[in-house]
């Protein structure tokens, strides 16, 4: 389990995210100089640069967001002119995506935080731009919501697969629903039904909470305080849940760390979120108390899960059910070996992690539970300082990655095996960078004493 430390502190980390930010300026400036963007979206690094492979377009708000990162935490207003004219240039079709879970993501990362900059007031403020970033925000909720599937207690947004799909990622996607509502939006079906985007994406985070999260209750033999299933599936004919399975994990039994860790971050952002809202508002739902209690046991026990069953350094394997994860002994007692002849590790899940890990810290902290928040926000300092120094950090100036050791599809075999290794390693995926920077930016505005990060910053 993860050795948490105590002692450290967010100001302890500065000089390390200094030299951080300084590396992350020079690989956004490599994909803008070398990546032929008419390849598509890059998605993970081969041998040191980044190539497009992968479902969707998932990971082009990724990349652009990464520029705006980079100007909210350094005020270069070069990356904030090059995140602005890329989204400008490529976004849009994102915005009414009706094939695809990730509206959340591509979306949220670039319009998302253009306005939220300034509703902050870090770049001016223009009126018809607000209402540009604005619009694109209400109109990507509502497609996003509209990927429906009703089932018996409620429903959910359903995956690329189709109805019968929940993937547990989309936990984190879900947040494109609060936006669209809370900038006064509502999605019209059939016949002008208006549909309430607040009610609907707790619905979806409910589904999850139930289906894609384990609480030690039996309900199979596989069944762990916070394990998570990367897929749950359902019959559309009468909407009742069927089994778990999985796309990029192992198993539908075991637990894929990367979905564990949308689940971290998803649910706790969700609890800080609903703090926002009037009882009213969310009486739309049901009681306000369930949903609070809901949100917070989901995020409680995928945290609890990923504390116990990670290396002692904070750096998960790719999934706790690995085949091979036996050949490596003892492996949760030592730190994580990116370089073993077994099974990859996966730092993209440590970085989404440990944000989720220390949004759940600051919530209890701020609502009375001292001790147990306090657990939760160092372990989640502890996993970052691993990730701000090498073998995670990239400082490789002909790599264009910035945090090493990603995994993207480890059963598919699309991940890279470099000359003289056995398994995948020493490459970085869009996502992973960009979860990096958001963590970065999230514990440096603590340093600073600057406004507490969130994805609704930007109502205003």
């Amino acid at each position: 389990m993860i050795a948490i430390d105590s002692e450290i502190q967010a100001k302890d980390l500065k000089s390390a995210l200094d030299k951080f930010w300084q590396l992350s300026a020079e690989k956004i400036s490599a994909i803008e100089k070398e990546y032929p963007q008419n390849q598509g979206s890059p998605v993970f690094t081969v041998d040191g640069k980044y190539a497009t492979r992968g479902w969707t377009e998932w990971t082009q708000g990724f990349q652009f967001g990464s520029s705006i990162l980079q100007f909210d935490a350094t005020g270069e207003k070069s990356f904030l002119e090059k995140g602005k004219l890329k989204t400008h240039q490529y976004m849009a079709p994102h915005i009414s995506h009706t094939g695809v879970h990730d509206h959340g993501f591509n979306n949220v990362s670039t319009y998302g935080n253009l306005l939220r900059l300034m509703v902050e007031e870090k770049i001016p403020y223009v009126e018809w731009e607000k209402n540009y970033y604005e619009l694109a925000l209400k109109i990507s909720g509502a497609v996003q919501a509209s990927r429906w599937s009703p089932i018996k207690d409620g429903g959910f947004m359903y995956s690329f697969n189709g109805p019968h799909s929940l993937f547990v990622d989309t936990i984190r996607t879900v947040r494109i629903l609060m936006l669209s509502h809370s900038l006064g939006h509502v999605l019209q079906e059939e016949n002008d039904k208006k549909v309430n985007l607040l009610v609907r994406g707790l619905q979806h985070a409910k589904a999850t909470a139930d289906y894609s999260v384990y609480y030690g209750e039996g309900r199979d033999r596989y069944d762990l305080w916070g394990r998570t299933a990367h897929e749950s599936v359902f019959n559309t004919n009468d909407g009742n849940y069927r089994c778990p399975n999985s796309q990029q994990g192992y198993t539908g039994f075991s637990t894929w760390t990367r979905g564990l860790a949308w689940a971290m971050c998803g649910f706790a952002e969700e609890l800080e979120y609903i703090e926002t809202l009037s009882e009213t508002s969310l009486k739309a739902y049901g009681d306000p108390a369930e949903i609070k209690a809901f949100l917070l046991k989901a995020a409680t026990a995928s945290c609890d899960f990923y504390i116990e069953h990670t290396p002692t350094d904070g750096i998960p394997y790719w999934d706790t059910g690995a085949p091979n994860l036996h050949k490596l002994g003892d492996y949760l007692s030592r730190p994580a070996d990116p370089y073993n002849d077994f099974e990859p590790v996966d730092s993209s899940a440590a970085a989404i992690g440990a944000q989720g890990l220390l949004r759940l810290g600051h919530y209890l902290k701020k609502n009375g539970d001292e001790k147990k928040g306090n657990t939760y926000w160092q372990a989640g300092l502890t996993v970052l300082k691993t990730l701000l120094d090498e073998p995670y950090l990239s400082t490789d100036k002909n790599h264009q990655g910035l945090l090493l050791h990603s995994i993207y599809h480890e059963p598919n075999g699309w991940d890279n095996v470099p000359a003289g290794q056995k398994i995948a390693c020493n490459e970085s995926s869009m996502w992973g960078d960009y979860h990096a920077r958001e963590l970065a930016l999230y514990v440096q505005r603590i340093i600073d004493k600057d406004t507490y990060y969130t994805f609704f910053n930007c109502l205003s």
